[in-house]
């Protein structure tokens, strides 16, 4: 906690990183810290969320559409804000991430370390990492893309709800979510 708050004034002085976030869409409610997955990973377990960090870039129209569309609709962010800690990282940025094995590097070879090619990408990441040595190892799911307003609230709802351990798959889950949506006239 203390860590956060320390990485809060630092960004909020201009310092530590700053530089390196810029022109990145945001979210008040993204969670600034040292970008340390274990200790964000305790930190959301102590409070009763999950993680997920968002990997996104400069520029980015499909990091604009899912802010300006999805994320900034209240039933969307609200949901995500009570049952989720949420890091932002910049797929070519040079600040500082030390991933599950302590391996320390930049965010740019973070995003390589973790195969990951496309923004937005939001990786939601267990409870507990076990042995897995790279956050995207431990990842439970990984979304691609910006989708629309119920695919993302539905993807972040199953993950919470655990749905990744049920046989049935996100997709299939998702279109019953949207038929029930449906019958209730909210589509």
């Amino acid at each position: 906690m203390l860590k956060r708050i320390v990485a809060g004034l630092l960004i909020a002085a201009g310092l530590g990183g700053a530089a390196a976030a810029g022109g990145l869409h945001k979210k008040t409610w993204f969670e600034v810290t040292f970008k340390d997955v274990a200790e964000d990973l305790a930190t959301a377990r102590e409070e009763g969320r999950r993680l997920a960090l968002i990997i996104e870039q400069e520029n980015c129209i499909y990091c604009a559409k899912l802010h300006d569309e999805v994320l900034s609709d209240p039933e969307v962010a609200d949901y995500i804000k009570a049952n989720f800690m949420v890091v932002q990282y910049d797929m070519w940025g040079a600040e500082e991430v030390t991933d599950l094995d302590g391996k320390v590097l930049s965010e740019k070879a973070a995003a390589r370390r973790w195969g990951l090619n496309f923004t937005p990408t939001v990786m939601f990441m267990p409870e507990a990492a076990g042995d897995a040595a790279t956050a995207r190892e431990a990842s439970v799911q990984v979304m691609p893309g910006a989708f629309g307003k119920w695919t993302v609230l539905n993807m972040f709802r199953w993950v919470a709800e655990k749905g990744y351990e049920d046989d049935l798959p996100f997709q299939k889950w998702h279109a019953q979510e949207i038929e029930t949506l449906r019958e209730a006239g909210r589509l």
